[in-house]
């Protein structure tokens, strides 16, 4: 029986993924670097250290990484804080309520940073329904490397046997299936380009999950 649920956060619990591309391609033109859409969608998943150590070795980029990551998450954090429309995604808030009341362990282990992760728990009020919070920031490797979901499931109440990841990327479900996990794949409209096909099960809506049915996986 299903103990403990594993969330990603950008694309399963809310869309942050419209503002970190914003930020990025603002500091891509910066930068004067011609990334394309192709390019960035194959870093879904990937932790901002990870794309920018492998953009400073594609483009030859003098700058340091860490000097990288901070202006694009100054350029992340102004955008965050004035984008008013920023919601969870349709059903989530519902669910994560339903697992928690019934007894539903709920971890969170995401590519975002700490910092982001910390604000978007905060906005929404979400720290209250998660045991732990897992940040990609602590990991040399970013999804598909399973060593985030690993350690998540190591602070489960249960064996991993009894965990099940929620994921929205390739790379996100690659992790999930490395780490012998049962991987959910949420396939919404913001999930353009990205293969869930290795999942154990695709949903469209949150709606076609609840307690019971998840309990049972």
């Amino acid at each position: 029986m299903i103990q403990t649920v594993i969330f990603d956060m950008d694309g399963v619990i809310v869309d942050t993924e419209p503002v970190h591309k914003y930020a990025y391609f603002q500091h891509f033109e910066e930068l004067n670097i011609p990334v394309t859409e192709e390019q960035f969608s194959k870093f879904t998943g990937n932790s901002t250290r990870n794309v920018f150590q492998n953009l400073k070795e594609l483009f030859n980029l003098e700058q340091d990484v860490e000097d990288l990551i901070q202006r694009k998450r100054s350029i992340f954090n102004d955008a965050f804080d004035t984008k008013e429309d920023l919601e969870l995604l349709e059903g989530v808030e519902k669910l994560i309520q339903e697992f928690h009341q019934k007894g539903m362990q709920l971890i969170l282990a995401s590519s975002a940073s700490k910092v982001t992760i910390d604000r978007v728990f905060k906005r929404f009020n979400l720290h209250q329904y998660f045991t732990h919070i897992v940040s990609g920031e602590d990991f040399p490797k970013s999804k598909p490397d399973p060593a985030i979901f690993v350690h998540a499931a190591s602070l489960s109440i249960a064996s991993k046997e009894n965990c099940i990841i929620i994921e929205d990327s390739t790379n996100g479900v690659k992790a999930a299936k490395a780490a012998g996990i049962f991987c959910v794949g949420y396939n919404s409209f913001h999930s353009k380009l990205q293969d869930l096909s290795a999942a154990d099960v695709i949903i469209n809506h949150f709606d076609e999950l609840s307690f019971e049915k998840v309990a049972q996986f």
